[in-house]
């Protein structure tokens, strides 16, 4: 969504959407932490994964051949990891974790422009790891050194998650139920790596491209945040409520 505003409404919306960030970010982390039983890895890839307990899981072979399939087409290009992923893994942390969705605008006119867009109300889930996104991304940039078992493992921690909702849907409808939006999204940057984006229920905007330029420009960083749609938030969506009211129309 684009929508026209002027510097006031801009300082306003900025702070609102700043404060509802906040807000949504933490009742996330909530949400994760008293779910994190629910998403430990070896629950999922059993004995395919190194833990204290190396015990057969029920399905964990499927688990584990699935995990192998989506690790194989991201892999090579950019990282120039081997496709093959050797069981058992090593240990995964079993702290969920949260990074907010950042995708990139390009901006063609007056000049090419590539600006980095932060969503305030949407988060990349992955398994806690020692090299992050933005670790990995600078690592594919040549901005740090290669380490390729850290890349591996940033990899594997991004992928499990869908792979853990494909395998136990449940978790996918608890977490709708909490309202939020379960969506697999590709990272293009990053060889199309699909990661499992959770979204709150409140929609977001961007102002047209040259105000967008010109508020970078004058911060001297290319970077902006989607702002809050103030309007949306008096409109969100009841699933639970438009299944039942579904069932006697």
């Amino acid at each position: 969504m684009r929508r026209s505003l002027d510097n006031k409404q801009f300082l306003k919306l900025r702070q609102a959407t700043e404060k509802v960030a906040s807000v949504l970010s933490k009742r996330l982390a909530s949400h994760l932490e008293v779910l994190r039983p629910l998403f430990i890895p070896r629950m999922l890839l059993g004995s395919y994964v190194k833990s204290a307990a190396m015990e057969e899981v029920p399905g964990s072979e499927k688990a584990f051949a699935t995990l192998q399939e989506r690790y194989a087409v991201v892999c090579e290009r950019p990282f120039g990891l081997p496709r093959k992923l050797q069981p058992p893994l090593p240990p995964i942390s079993n702290q969920l974790e949260m990074s907010s969705f950042r995708h990139t605008l390009h901006i063609s006119s007056p000049a090419e422009r590539h600006i980095t867009i932060t969503s305030p109300s949407q988060w990349i889930l992955s398994y806690g790891s020692e090299c992050p996104l933005d670790r990995l991304r600078a690592m594919v940039a040549g901005q740090e050194t290669r380490q390729p078992e850290a890349m591996q493992q940033a990899l594997v921690n991004h992928l499990i998650p869908g792979v853990f909702l494909k395998y136990h849907p449940g978790h996918g409808r608890l977490l709708e139920d909490l309202r939020y939006q379960v969506e697999t999204k590709e990272l293009a940057d990053l060889g199309g790596l699909p990661v499992l984006i959770l979204k709150a229920p409140v929609e977001t905007f961007l102002p047209p491209d040259d105000f967008i330029l010109q508020i970078t420009q004058l911060s001297g960083i290319a970077a902006f945040q989607e702002i809050i749609d103030p309007e949306a938030i008096e409109k969100i969506p009841d699933p639970f409520q438009r299944i039942l009211r579904n069932l006697i129309v």
